[in-house]
């Protein structure tokens, strides 16, 4: 029988009995324990990518929560970067075309997201990512894109979405011509509207496009509100970012939320494509007079999503066109059909993709998986076992020797992991799935750690055995309420179903939602 339970008189007990078990470990039995990264080996979410031009061995990628990874033999190995600079969430990176020692760096996811992780501002980097510092727009937070100038490292434009819970004015286009030492804001709308993308061609800098973006979270799972609003828009700058003006001919009328831009090489930024997310009439649009008038091109409303909505158009064929969503598409008709040309496994969200200029063939993709390249125009990918930039919200251990962790990573299922190997060092021979959702809580029955209890979305909550491999679904309410409207569920669940589990008998399991449930 599953019955609510106070919270309050629970929760006390369990505050009371925590500190008084703290109370009795002596400093001296810790003091001088050490980190050490148990792995597992496989990456997380790949937030911006890039190549080096000129060094065709040579990524980069940022990622959700990791900070900055470069790789030097085409991803066979990745070294983090940005550990000591003190930011962990990065929305943008670029690399300057006429000195690849030049990166700049914008701190903060850019997402439809309640949990997601703020910046700092832009950072920039002088020696290829060696070292950093911050120029600036601190209060900028998220920070979808930047633009670099094709033959001056020092003419910078960045595209800040600004405070995603509230109002506040850092948000826009923002340009700088020293480098970073000073910014200026050249586009602003209001305090409830930022920027998400600019795109130009880099072959004439002067003409560049910006997508404005209203859109405003909550601090609680709210996929039944879209983001959308009037003041989404598309605009265009015909002075390198100094002064801008809206664009609305073909465009849809109704409210808009999230847009993607991409411009052709060589076009003179007179072809520009947009992925809209509209109210009405979403898709893909394009221009071939520079914005001056707008075709809907393709009327499929689901290529359109406040999740992804990044467009790049390939630098040496102005019909070929990516688009990035639950799967990577292309399109060599100018955006009317698209083939899915890269999937799961390896990448179930694409968010970033970067196409080398100079040798289309290469490619890397920013993906839930983290980032993933290819040299031979996607016959073959790198792997993303060798980024451990997992995101991972909670940790359970088993009372055995040696004693296993449980975590539920987000995007890519759950890990037991094994605290020492047999091998040397901890592979992927240490490490393996429990059965239950994404990023949640797993944890073990303290009378058989093969025992593992995994919560999810929407309440889901299952009992998986190691012994036979099975999970069986035991949640309290039979019901999913993710993604809907609290006030039409029985059951509230956040974006995490919290579990707990007494370890004494009669080893009761709880499982909170806005009544707490002992079995």
């Amino acid at each position: 029988m599953r019955n609510p339970v106070r919270l309050p008189v629970l929760l006390a007990a369990l505050l009371l009995s925590a500190a008084a078990t703290a109370a009795t470990v002596p400093t001296n039995a810790y003091h001088a324990m050490q980190w050490r990264l148990v792995g597992p080996f496989r990456a997380g979410w790949a937030t911006a990518v890039s190549g080096i031009p000129g060094s065709p061995d040579m990524w980069l990628f940022g990622a959700a929560d990791g900070g900055v990874w470069k790789t030097i033999d085409n991803g066979i190995t990745w070294k983090p970067i940005f550990d000591p600079a003190g930011g962990s969430s990065v929305g943008a990176l670029a690399v300057a075309p006429s000195n690849p020692d030049v990166v700049y760096l914008g701190t903060g996811q850019v997402a439809t997201r309640y949990d997601i992780a703020a910046g700092n501002g832009v950072y920039k980097s002088t020696d290829g990512g060696t070292t950093w510092r911050n120029v600036g727009l601190k209060d900028t937070r998220h920070i979808g894109r930047i633009l670099v100038d094709p033959k001056n490292p020092d003419v910078v434009l960045v595209a800040a979405l600004g405070h995603i819970f509230g109002p506040n004015k850092a948000r826009g286009v923002f340009r700088s011509d020293d480098g970073g030492k000073t910014w200026h804001r050249t586009l602003y709308v209001s305090d409830h509207t930022g920027a998400v993308d600019i795109a130009f061609d880099p072959t004439h800098p002067d003409v560049v496009y910006a997508a404005l973006w209203q859109c405003h979270m909550r601090p609680w799972l709210d996929y039944f509100e879209a983001p959308i609003g009037p003041q989404s828009g598309i605009y265009k700058s015909t002075d390198e970012g100094r002064t801008w003006h809206r664009l609305t001919n073909g465009l849809p009328r109704s409210p808009m939320g999230r847009i993607g831009l991409g411009v052709a090489r060589g076009s003179h930024g007179r072809t520009v494509y947009a992925i809209i997310q509209a109210e009405d009439h979403g898709g893909v649009y394009g221009s071939t007079d520079g914005g001056a008038h707008w075709h809907y091109i393709n009327h499929n409303e689901g290529l359109a999503d406040s999740y992804f909505a990044r467009l790049r158009v390939a630098p040496n064929d102005p019909k070929t066109i990516y688009l990035m969503g639950r799967s990577l598409r292309r399109s060599t008709d100018g955006g009317k059909d698209f083939t899915i040309i890269k999937g799961s496994p390896g990448g179930d969200d694409y968010h970033a993709f970067w196409i080398d200029p100079a040798h289309p063939e290469r490619m890397i993709a920013g993906v839930d998986q983290g980032a993933t390249l290819t040299v031979n125009g996607g016959k073959t990918w790198s792997s993303w076992y060798n980024q451990p930039t997992g995101q991972f919200y909670h940790v359970e251990t088993s009372d055995t020797f040696p004693y296993w962790i449980y975590s539920g990573q987000q995007d890519s299922g759950t890990v037991g992991i094994k605290n020492r190997s047999d091998y040397g060092a901890i592979t992927f021979r240490d490490w393996y799935s429990v059965g239950a959702d994404e990023r949640d809580f797993d944890v073990p029955d303290p009378r058989d750690p093969n025992i593992v209890y995994g919560s999810g979305l929407g309440g889901h909550l299952s009992r998986f055995d190691a012994h036979t491999g099975q999970s069986q679904n035991i949640s309290p309410w039979p019901v999913s309420t993710y993604a809907a409207r609290p006030n039409t569920v029985k059951n509230r669940y956040t974006w995490f179903t919290p579990i707990a589990i007494r370890h004494k008998p009669p080893y009761t399991l709880y499982v909170g939602a806005q009544h707490l449930f002992a079995s």
